[in-house]
């Protein structure tokens, strides 16, 4: 009967601690607004779908509202991010006889600019890219929106660790 117990403890430990979130946010207390510009193209990015931009403005929008306890300001936030998407690409990576390849990688880059009104010495730029490999027999026109998706959300999730991590 013992033994029961601890397991079913064990159970229940693991399943309360699945719940919470350890993310480590570190918000200084006098950082209460943000503001998200919209994210731009750039001529590297021509191939890239003509909604990523603002669907990625919206994403980091959206993670800064539901993860932190900031309020969108547009006029006079505490931090802002603006970015813009500098590589939208489609490249072979697995070459195969016959001038084939059997693998295609999308990759998506992003450049970031972080900008702190109460602490300009947390101000950075920086460029993050994230890729998704696919079997070039399939068509890219149905994945493209998925592949898209986990690249995105990857990106994001490291934007927002840089931001409000501190590690």
């Amino acid at each position: 009967m013992k033994l029961r117990h601890k397991i079913m403890f064990c159970i229940v430990l693991l399943k309360i601690t699945a719940c919470y979130n350890f993310k480590g946010i570190s918000i200084p207390p006098d950082i209460d607004t943000f503001y998200v510009e919209n994210f731009t193209l750039t001529p590297q990015a021509i191939a890239a779908p003509i909604n990523l931009s603002q669907d990625l403005t919206e994403e980091l929008r959206r993670k800064i509202r539901e993860e932190t306890r900031l309020t969108n300001d547009n006029y006079e936030p505490d931090i802002s991010f603006s970015g813009e998407i500098t590589k939208y690409s489609i490249i072979p990576i697995a070459p195969e006889p016959g001038n084939t390849t059997s693998l295609n990688r999308l990759e998506i880059s992003v450049k970031i600019t972080y900008k702190n009104e109460k602490n300009s010495e947390d101000d950075y730029s920086k460029n993050y890219s994230d890729f998704e490999d696919f079997d070039s027999n399939q068509n890219f026109n149905a994945l493209e929106d998925e592949l898209t998706d986990i690249i995105i959300e990857d990106i994001l999730e490291r934007i927002f660790n840089d931001a409000f991590t501190g590690w």
